[in-house]
Order: C-alpha cells, then sequence, then structure tokens
C-alpha cells in the first residue's frame, strides 16, 4: 500500500470529530496520529489503572454571556443544536462559581478552563470545585481585577528565560518584546486551546498534584525545545509567529514523551526559586502601579 493510500485508509478509521468533541482540522496528520496514539493507548490504561487505585485510597457572568457562544465553537457539544447543549451547563458552573467568589467573579478565561472541566467530568458539581481549586488555591490572583497574580508570573517567566536561556532573553530584549504579548494566553487559558487536548489534560494533571509550578516547566520546556528556531526572528512579527508555531507538530501532539520532557528539560526548578521571583516581580509591579 502506498502513503496515499495508507493515507486514506488512516482518514477512514479515525472519526473528524475527537473523542472529546473537538473537529479535526482539513490538514489533520490522520496517519501520524494512528501511529502516535496506538502507542499512547498502552500508556493510557496503565494510568487509568493508577488513577483508579489511587481516587479507592483517597451576578458578574450575566454581562458576559457572548463569551458562551465563544466557547469551543468547534466542539460539536458545546453547539446550540446539541442535546444536551454543554453551553448551560458551563453558564451554571460560572454563574455559581461567580457567586461563590465574589472577589473575582467571572474574568475571560474561566470559560475555557471551566468548559474543559465539563467535558472531562461531564458533571456541574465536580467542575464548580475542581475550578474553585484552580482558581482560589493554585492560581491565586490570575483571575482577580487587577490579574496581578497573572502578571506576577509572566514575570517570573522572563526571569527565569533570562537564567537559563540567556540568548533567546537577549533576543527579546534587542526587540522590546512584552512577554505578555507571547505567552498570556498560554497562562490564563492553561494551554487550553494552545496544545493538543491530550497533552492538556497531562499537563493539568500535574498542576492539579504539584502546583502552579509546573506552568513554568511546559514554557520553558517549549522555548528550550525550539531555542535554535526561535533565534531565527528578525523582527517582533517574526518572533510572535514563531512562538505560535512552537505550540503545534509531533513534539507537543505526543503528549507523555512531552511530560516526560518538561521534567528534564528546564533543570532544576524549586519552588523556593519560584517563590523568591515572585515576591520581587510583585513587589517591581506594585511599584509600577
Amino acid at each position: 500500500m502506498d502513503p496515499a493510500e495508507r493515507a486514506q485508509a488512516a482518514r477512514a478509521r479515525v472519526p473528524r470529530i475527537d473523542p472529546y468533541g473537538f473537529e479535526r482540522p482539513e490538514d489533520f496528520d490522520y496517519e501520524a496520529y494512528e501511529e502516535f496514539f496506538s502507542t499512547y493507548l498502552v500508556i493510557l490504561t496503565k494510568r487509568a489503572i493508577k488513577w483508579s487505585k489511587l481516587l479507592k485510597g483517597s451576578d458578574r457572568i450575566r454581562k458576559s454571556l457572548t463569551d458562551l457562544n465563544r466557547t469551543f465553537p468547534d466542539n460539536v457539544r458545546f453547539r446550540k443544536t446539541s442535546e444536551p447543549c454543554l453551553q448551560k451547563t458551563l453558564y451554571n458552573v460560572l454563574l455559581a462559581y461567580g457567586l461563590h467568589n465574589q472577589g473575582v467573579g467571572y474574568c475571560q478565561g474561566m470559560n475555557f478552563i471551566a468548559g474543559y472541566l465539563i467535558l472531562i467530568t461531564k458533571n456541574e458539581e465536580e467542575s464548580f470545585w475542581l475550578l474553585d481549586a484552580l482558581v482560589g488555591r493554585i492560581l491565586p490572583d490570575y483571575y482577580s481585577p487587577a490579574m496581578l497574580g497573572l502578571k506576577t508570573d509572566q514575570e517570573v517567566l522572563a526571569e527565569l528565560v533570562r537564567m537559563k536561556l540567556p540568548a533567546v532573553a537577549a533576543l527579546m530584549d534587542g526587540h522590546g518584546v512584552l512577554w505578555t504579548l507571547l505567552v498570556s494566553r498560554w497562562f490564563i487559558c492553561l494551554f487550553v486551546d494552545i496544545l493538543p487536548v491530550e497533552t492538556v489534560l497531562r499537563i493539568w494533571d500535574c498542576l492539579f498534584n504539584e502546583g502552579s509550578k509546573i506552568i513554568f516547566r511546559v514554557a520553558l520546556t517549549l522555548i528550550k525545545q525550539h531555542q535554535e528556531f526561535i533565534l531565527e526572528a528578525k523582527s517582533v512579527p517574526d518572533i510572535c509567529d514563531k512562538f505560535k508555531q512552537i505550540t503545534k507538530g509531533d513534539f507537543v501532539t505526543e503528549c507523555h514523551t512531552f511530560m516526560q520532557k518538561i521534567f528534564s528539560e528546564p533543570g532544576s526548578l524549586s519552588m523556593t526559586t519560584i517563590t523568591r521571583l515572585r515576591e520581587s516581580c510583585r513587589a517591581t509591579l506594585l511599584t509600577q502601579g
């Protein structure tokens, strides 16, 4: 069977809609995905058994309703024609959280996070409490009106790049590129709609288990893995384009290998270092007003 016939056969076997309800793009590489998933399925089975054992042992939103229509327009389960339509479930979770945490209310970006939680748990109450864990405990001040936690962590990433990848930092500084221009969606959406869904879910496993330090590991790994490619940039638009491109391709699709990389590529990254950098960056932001 020649490559074209193999690709056609792969397309026939792999559905146009992925298991989470997202439509695959026209240029989706079915053959490569099938090859990857045939090996990843074994890993998934082992992890499911491990998780099963572990688990056995242990009013602002009304002003932002247009966000519901913008949440996963390429996911069939969020369309108004779906039965049931998850837009209603999403509304309930976000409304409940806005009332529960009135200091935060609703912030753009939370809709994507809540949407993913709903797709996985298929349960409003579980999604609510997981959202509360993320917004209230793991990522404090990310979604508050001033977003000081989010701004702080973007500056922390900038400092980590200066420490670990000085050539990339010099490129950014030389062109006067603000890190928020490049990575704000990485942080605020927790890589939803940035990386493939299977990869995002693996990142979130670590995020719930180990805390927000994981976000820095993911970001540093993406940048380090593509350092030479990034350093080819000659202008600000070129830099922005390269940062979009590094979130695509086989490296991020093969999620199991990717997750192994995030614990090796960035090297040592202690919570003591993160805390020290956060305190310094936060103080600087506060003095800037």
